[in-house]
């Protein structure tokens, strides 16, 4: 494995909370077999996005993407995460990492909602 994808969000107290993450996190895996997926969460959960960092670098990965799973960019993408992906590249020289942009701003992601919103509506819900 020379790569990994880490599915960050942000936490809850709640344990339920995570299971989209994780179930999203299933269905990567079961495509990209030759890529590392994992969650980490900003707080009140772990694995912390350092600590899933270090243990994707322990696996093998040499690049690794930060898929945000956030709707929109708010002050936690804007302040917190450069600042928290700093310290992670200092910890890793040579890591390459990407920081790929939020849900909302994904057309794919927008048109795939909007399919969903639409067939939701003609069936009555």
């Amino acid at each position: 494995m020379t790569g990994a994808l880490i599915l960050f969000a942000h936490g809850a107290r709640d344990p339920a909370w995570r299971e989209p993450v994780d179930a999203l996190a299933r269905r990567l895996r079961a495509t990209m077999p030759q890529t590392e997926v994992d969650a980490a969460f900003l707080e009140l959960m772990s694995p912390t996005l350092a600590e899933a960092v270090a243990a994707a670098v322990e696996k093998g990965a040499t690049r690794i993407a930060v898929a945000p799973v956030f709707w929109a960019q708010g002050g936690h993408l804007k302040r917190d995460v450069p600042a928290l992906l700093g310290e992670v590249c200092a910890s890793h020289p040579g890591l390459r990492i990407d920081l790929w942009p939020v849900l909302g701003e994904r057309d794919a992601v927008l048109d795939a909602i909007a399919a969903d919103y639409r067939s939701l509506w003609a069936a009555g819900a």
